[in-house]
């Protein structure tokens, strides 16, 4: 029997940094005061993050991504107000361009210092912030099915969104090293393919029953089912600075898992390729962001990647027609033709350096940037 048609409601998590507005350094110890205003005007819809100088918002379940995008433009404009009236600002970056990571203090809350005690320097470099995409799946079984087929598509998501090209004062020669700071922990990556949520429950079984983890919640897989929420959950992508290009994500990931359902609806499903190989193309994707190529594994060679965004955008439009997002399907060509948040911040850095700036002033003026794009359009 056919799965009824899911819900697919839509739901964003976004995790910003917090940075001194004269020194444009990490926050290293903001007031609590900063948390309990935002939760005064926020609620639950703002939280701490695992270092002080971060903080996460999440969007209500939505029904569409225009809903997304009013209640995204509410939680940044809320937290950047709150932010500067304290000398701070926030800035949707996934990497800080300059500061170091072992100056950072972690937020004292059990669950984070547990964590900091497990995982020690490893979980200590984590001055990293990511963007989370929920996709409502009712039906577990049908969660593990998509969320298989999915995979394939990650490594797209992810050169769309690269935001983190600096570590340190360094440029890493990378457009999200984000995602090579984070793949130092335990059980990130992709996902194993499970055949049923039977049979993934009984694996995550076997980690909570022997103590490894606590609950699902510590499974960081780059896509996985949310433990909290009936949903798909994607993780891989850097935070957008440009919040139109992260609701250009969103929109394509929730047209894609619809693709696929109705593939499925017709007995058919995208092909499943061994995750040496995706995870090959996922790394060409944070070495080259949208610059570069990725595999092509039906053709058997090397595929500009502006090239395969066309495709992928032409794969999903009777969906995105459907669920009445084409506009920000469409915004993967804006993303082509103006860059990355990485490849603005390498040309800001450029810039500088070419009038005269020195290292510290130019990484001074990506910060600038940073801030000014996090506020564009609210």
């Amino acid at each position: 029997m056919t799965a009824p048609r899911p819900a697919f409601t839509v739901g964003i998590e976004e995790e910003y940094l917090l940075v001194d507005r004269e020194t444009r350094s990490l926050v290293r110890n903001p007031p609590q005061e900063l948390l309990d205003a935002c939760v005064a005007r926020l609620g639950e819809q703002v939280t701490p993050e695992f270092l002080r100088a971060q903080i996460e918002v999440g969007t209500r379940v939505c029904r569409d991504i225009a809903e997304a995008r009013e209640d995204l433009k509410t939680l940044r404009r809320t937290v950047s107000e709150v932010a500067g009236e304290r000398g701070m600002a926030v800035i949707a970056s996934s990497t800080h361009p300059f500061s170091a990571w072992h100056e950072q203090q972690v937020t004292d809350k059990e669950r984070y210092n547990i964590f900091a005690r497990d995982l020690q320097a490893v979980a200590r470099r984590l001055v990293i912030c990511g963007m989370h995409v929920h996709v409502g799946i009712e039906n577990p079984d049908l969660r593990i099915d998509l969320l298989n087929q999915a995979a394939y598509f990650l490594p797209h998501l992810l050169a769309l969104s690269t935001s983190s090209p600096f570590w340190q004062g360094l440029d890493t020669g990378l457009k999200s090293y984000r995602k090579s700071v984070f793949s130092s922990m335990p059980r990130t990556g992709l996902p194993h393919q499970f055949s049923s949520w039977a049979e993934y429950q009984r694996h995550v079984d076997v980690l909570v029953n022997t103590g490894v983890i606590a609950d699902a919640s510590m499974l960081w897989w780059d896509i996985r089912p949310s433990a909290r929420f009936p949903t798909v959950e994607m993780r891989i992508t850097d935070i957008c600075t440009n919040l139109e290009d992260g609701l250009t994500i969103a929109a394509l990931f929730r047209s894609l898992l619809g693709m696929l359902f109705d593939l499925r609806s017709v007995n058919q499903r995208w092909r499943t390729y061994a995750d040496m190989l995706v995870s090959e193309n996922i790394w060409r994707a944070q070495r080259y962001g949208i610059s570069g190529s990725l595999i092509d594994f039906g053709k058997m060679q090397l595929v500009p990647f502006a090239q395969l965004a066309e495709e992928l955008v032409a794969l999903v439009w009777d969906e995105a027609v459907g669920f009445g997002c084409q506009e920000e399907v469409e915004g993967v060509r804006r993303i082509l033709e103006q860059g990355t948040s990485a490849d603005r911040q390498l040309g800001v850095y450029a810039a500088a350096t070419a009038a005269g700036a020195d290292h510290d002033e130019a990484l001074t003026a990506v910060v600038d940037m940073l801030i000014a794009d996090t506020q564009e359009g609210l």
